[in-house]
């Protein structure tokens, strides 16, 4: 089956009853070979790869690695792989484009204006995200409502313009506290950073645990205004009209 925009409508039909595991088995019988899922070992993602390998569905998994990721995430990432005996894919910046930037702006210019720090979202994260979907039909995701004011009204399936491919949120509705109940459940390793305040999880230099009363994502770029707040990973493109 070819992925396009029509076939959300019918997705989510096929959708309705299906646990998790079920659903990911249907999409990958019609789009075998051609279904990702993109963890950074997050809560939310381990609760997903939990559900793929302990199923043995097959679904790939794919993580992009920044360079500048907390020692705890590359060792939930390691005890990911060993607990589940896979080798989760890495995607990586393109080493020249990376060593420019940081050659011409240095290493922390992302401090100094949201555009510095979108060009470095971009390098590390958005260019190694369009090689890791290129190819596929399905995008899975651990995006949750809870998270930020405007992931409360997405659907559950949705086509993505920017990367033209389908975008699976399969626990989109799920609360903080079902997931944390999953993983302790399910003993699925995490992130001990969550333990200490730090709800998302991106790079060291921009993530900081977030204070009481904070919002999910005020621990992420704190130093910039909450509605530039995003790395460019997740970005709503309206299909081009049909002439």
């Amino acid at each position: 089956m070819i992925s396009t925009p029509d076939n959300v409508s019918q997705l989510l039909h096929q959708l309705d009853g299906l646990s998790i595991a079920e659903f990911l088995q249907l999409l990958t019988t019609q789009f075998p070979e051609r279904v990702t899922f993109s963890s950074s070992f997050s809560f939310e993602d381990q609760v997903i790869t939990h559900e793929i390998l302990s199923k043995q569905l097959p679904v790939k998994i794919f993580t992009l690695d920044t360079g500048r990721m907390f020692a705890e995430t590359y060792s939930v990432w390691n005890s990911t792989n060993e607990q589940y005996n896979t080798k989760i894919k890495a995607y990586y910046p393109n080493q020249d484009t990376l060593q420019q930037l940081v050659e011409e702006r240095g290493p922390n210019s992302f401090y100094e204006s949201v555009q510095n720090r979108k060009d470095c979202c971009f390098i590390r994260k958005v260019e190694p995200l369009r090689r890791a979907l290129a190819g596929n039909a399905i995008w899975i995701t651990g995006l949750r409502a809870e998270h930020s004011p405007d992931r409360h009204d997405l659907p559950i399936i949705e086509w993505d313009e920017s990367n033209k491919i389908i975008k699976y949120h399969p626990i989109l509705h799920w609360t903080t506290e079902q997931v944390k109940e999953y993983i302790n459940k399910n003993h699925v390793p995490y992130n001990p950073l969550h333990d200490k305040g730090f709800v998302s999880i991106g790079c060291a230099p921009c993530t900081r645990a977030i204070r009481p009363g904070e919002d999910f994502r005020a621990g992420r770029w704190w130093w910039e205004d909450a509605d530039k707040k995003e790395c460019g990973l997740h970005v709503h493109e309206e299909p081009a009209a049909k002439n």
